[in-house]
């Protein structure tokens, strides 16, 4: 009886996912490819702090990160203070300028448009590069996302994995795939509204039913529970986690979108206090959830803590509707995943490429359709392959190349009149290297990846700009430009 509630509640959730895809295709069927990427500039304050929040926010914050303290305890928690510190120092200082900048540069959509227009430049080396960047990592990303959601049927409904990973890509797709950004940014909102009232319910309901003793015991089992000062590998590694927020396509997109850079504003605000409450309640499941599920290897190997948690206090609706936040938290980074990559592929590639800029809307809409299709295929079966790693070790994999890769560079685009276009391609190839290779070769230093990618494509970044010649008259006005104060008010 309980999973038949559960698969309701699932069912009527998908089905409204897909209502959003279907309306946003019948509202924009005539719009154009800057209507399907980025929604036409028309991005309210709530809609784009909440959407962006939530496209970063995959399934790990409900169950990898938990997971992580629930079995290791507080050492675990400096991941979420440096996503923390990093996702409101990419508004505060990053958003507005990243938003003033790519209307300034012939009104950017994607990422890699932007960086190429910035610099004024004809070569599509740039935005080759970016592509086949975004491709990769982004296929790895969507596979830890729909990976997610089998698990989450499988552990619930009792469902075949892969099937139940078949359902929730198809799904995915069927709303990106209709709707486009639009549909995306509404679909995240309200998936950000379930995912925060999922983790407030849980340790709050949880905390009243503790007994007395709880904290004794685990503190017997584990001496440094409590503690937060881990290694300093943790430590470093968990505070660089802040710094993929830089160069993270499908999230500082968003800041593009924003109707207005008084909206922008109020979307830091909103944004900033969405993630920072997400981040200390996914914290709590995992202190709590030890605490009132005490030890159990089955869910601390299949990061369980938020599901058993759920399924033991609520009766089965509302379980089923705080469970649908990990299908909320899966699907709301998939979808942004799959249209950052669909974009980069049909704005960066195939038109100026391979059409040579000779083609229409309604095609170029098709083929955006076409590339989410096929990445989430591609992601599907990296999703069920059992040797593909855990959620969190192909999240963290995608999210150390984004950040090594593009951070840099944005971040000198935005803040450096003399760096260069060489710069910046430099950059973005030495920081994806670093990043791979620290990955298979240093790996067990215990250093995150993202630390000596980020530094190296900096370094990268500046030494080919000093040696190569300044920018031209045009490239400074446009920066004049962006940063005056018209475009920052």
């Amino acid at each position: 009886m309980n999973n038949t509630a559960e698969l309701v509640v699932f069912i009527i959730y998908f089905l409204f996912m897909i209502g959003i895809g279907v309306f946003f295709f019948l509202r924009s069927k005539n719009g154009g490819e800057k209507e399907y990427f980025l929604g036409g500039r028309k991005m309210g304050p709530w809609v784009s702090a909440l959407s962006a929040g939530a496209s970063d926010m995959s399934a790990w914050v409900l169950m990898g990160l938990p997971a992580s303290v629930y079995a290791l305890g507080l050492g675990q928690v400096w991941i979420a203070i440096g996503l923390a510190v990093g996702y409101a120092l990419s508004w505060i200082f990053e958003a507005p300028r990243l938003r003033a900048f790519s209307i300034a540069a012939d009104d950017s959509i994607t990422i890699p448009q932007y960086l190429t227009n910035r610099f004024k430049s004809k070569s599509h080396s740039l935005q080759v590069v970016c592509a086949v960047i975004f491709l990769v990592a982004y296929t790895i990303y969507a596979a830890s996302s729909i990976k997610a959601a089998g698990t989450l049927f499988h552990t619930v409904l009792g469902l075949d994995a892969n099937v139940a990973m078949y359902i929730a890509a198809a799904i995915i797709i069927g709303y990106t795939f209709l709707g486009g950004f639009s549909a995306v940014c509404w679909t995240d909102f309200f998936q950000g509204l379930l995912m925060l009232g999922a983790l407030l319910l849980a340790p709050i309901f949880a905390a009243t039913r503790l007994s007395g003793g709880s904290t004794a015991q685990i503190t017997e089992q584990v001496p440094n529970f409590f503690s937060p000062f881990a290694s300093w590998q943790d430590i470093v590694s968990g505070l660089g986690w802040g710094l993929g927020y830089f160069g993270m396509p499908h999230i500082i997109i968003r800041f593009m979108s924003v109707e207005s850079q008084k909206s922008l504003r109020r979307s830091a605000k909103i944004g900033i206090t969405w993630t920072t409450l997400i981040l200390i309640f996914s914290v709590l499941v995992g202190v709590i959830g030890r605490m009132y599920l005490s030890y159990d290897e089955n869910i601390a190997n299949n990061s369980l803590v938020f599901i058993s948690m759920v399924r033991q206090l609520f009766p089965s609706i509302i379980s089923g509707i705080l469970l649908s936040a990990i299908l909320a938290a899966a699907m709301s980074t998939a979808d942004s995943q799959l249209l950052s990559a669909a974009s980069a592929f049909s704005s960066d590639v195939y038109k100026p490429l391979i059409r040579k800029g000779k083609t229409t809307d309604k095609e170029m809409l098709w083929t955006g359709r076409v590339v989410v299709l096929v990445i989430a295929l591609l992601a599907l079966i990296i999703a069920s392959n059992p040797n593909a790693g855990s959620i969190m070790d192909l999240v963290s994999n995608a999210w150390g190349v984004f950040g090594a890769a593009f951070g840099p560079a944005i971040l000198l685009s935005l803040f450096w009149k003399r760096f260069t276009f060489k710069g910046a391609v430099a950059g973005i190839v030495v920081g994806a290297i670093a990043d791979i290779l620290w990955l298979a070769f240093l790996g067990s230093t215990g250093v995150y990846e993202i630390i000596p990618g980020f530094i190296a494509s900096l370094l990268a970044a500046v030494a080919v700009t000093m040696v190569d010649k300044k920018p031209s008259a045009e490239v400074e006005a446009l920066f004049d430009k962006a940063t005056s104060p018209e475009m920052l008010d």
